[in-house]
């Protein structure tokens, strides 16, 4: 969205597509898992009288069109893409299929994954986990709002604590909002560190990558190693 209150602004489209394309030149593979909470949230529509499920699948629509901004836009700064979708798309994109995602990867092809897990009462957060996980992905990179997690939100709290370093456990037990309880618990049960950073900073991205900057991570035994 940038500075904007909704949908997407083509400056802050363009800022990340050059930072996802900076690190995939350095021989990174990257997947992309986008949201659609720019356009619509699924829960949000809830609240004004749209069925869950339907809000939900709304919200997904959502995201193959910021998938396909993206796409646009990484392809313009010189990036090889594919969108893959969960909610079959033939005309406008591929649909999501494991073998085909990892064979795009391979071929150094910056993989989009749009349209979340295809199933309502998923977030796109779970659906990070799914695919990091499916692709047998190194980290799960988490980019948000704020430079890492804090013990409630930095926004409204000026004494949040802000965490270097956290457990899959001590983020369960503390209910902290970062992302949902399924998404953290797939995420342990496959051992996949989680690295959160603000999308705000730029070259955060590469920093993140390499061990450099602000930023949060979630593994096994709260260590900041990433791993």
């Amino acid at each position: 969205m940038g500075g904007q209150d909704y949908g997407l602004e083509s400056e802050t489209l363009r800022r990340v597509a050059q930072e996802i394309h900076a690190v995939h030149a350095k021989g990174i593979q990257i997947g992309v898992v986008i949201g659609g909470g720019n356009i619509f949230r699924g829960i949000s529509g809830a609240s004004q009288g749209i069925e869950r499920a339907s809000g939900d699948f709304m919200g997904m629509l959502a995201t193959v069109i910021n998938a396909i901004a993206m796409q646009n836009m990484l392809e313009s700064v010189g990036a090889p893409t594919r969108v893959l979708s969960a909610i079959s798309m033939r005309e406008v994109c591929e649909p999501y299929i494991r073998r085909r995602a990892i064979r795009h990867m391979e071929k150094g092809r910056i993989v989009i994954c749009a349209a979340g897990t295809g199933n309502p009462y998923f977030t796109t957060d779970t659906a990070a986990a799914l695919r990091a996980a499916e692709l047998g992905c190194d980290a799960l990179l988490k980019a948000t709002q704020v430079d890492g997690v804090y013990s409630s939100d930095p926004k409204t709290d000026a004494g949040a604590e802000r965490y270097e370093a956290l457990s899959f456990h001590d983020v369960l037990a503390r209910d902290l909002k970062v992302m949902d309880a399924s998404a953290i618990s797939l995420a342990r049960e496959n051992n996949i560190p989680i690295l959160v950073f603000s999308v705000h900073n730029s070259g955060a991205l590469d920093d993140v990558v390499h061990g450099r900057g602000r930023f949060t991570v979630i593994n096994e035994n709260g260590e900041n190693g990433g791993g």
